[in-house]
């Protein structure tokens, strides 16, 4: 099961007991901020999208939507999300518990700057009922991502 490799790779960090399992789903962004109570813009939801030859996962702000153009213009290829049977064996982690920690190799990392507002957001865990807490800084550290992007529209 996803969750039990990123228990793993925290754990390997020394944060695993930070991690949050609910009783109820926190699948969708709506879900996850009722689950944490929290806004649902500071859920750190991770989009996955085919460019050319391999998956890319966008870590983005709740509220915050791909704007086609602007992915386009970052990846050369048009935003192409990931079907669920792709997803599972491509990143590692089903969608709704698709998290930037533990992923499969080859898989890159962009963090959206629509991130950048809050001082703490709360990514998945690799289960459809998971989430922690961090701080911008370690998202930066624990998701191990290329860069920062701008391909989000609807959250400033």
């Amino acid at each position: 099961m996803a969750i039990e490799t990123v228990k793993e790779y925290f754990s390997g960090y020394g944060i695993a007991d930070r991690i949050q399992e609910f009783n109820v789903s926190s699948a969708t962004v709506e879900l996850a901020a009722q689950a944490l109570g929290c806004e649902p813009r500071r859920i750190a939801k991770t989009l996955s999208f085919m460019v050319g030859d391999h998956a890319v996962l966008v870590v983005a702000a709740g509220d915050a939507r791909i704007n086609n153009q602007k992915f386009k213009a970052q990846f050369g290829t048009k935003a192409k999300m990931l079907k669920p049977s792709e997803a599972e064996q491509l990143v590692g982690h089903a969608v709704g518990g698709i998290c930037p920690f533990a992923v499969n190799d080859g898989v890159v990392t962009y963090l959206d700057e629509s991130l950048r507002r809050f001082d703490t957001v709360f990514p998945a865990c690799g289960s459809s009922n998971s989430a922690i807490e961090l701080t911008i800084a370690e998202l930066e550290a624990y998701s191990n991502y290329a860069s920062w992007v701008d391909v989000c529209k609807n959250w400033s």
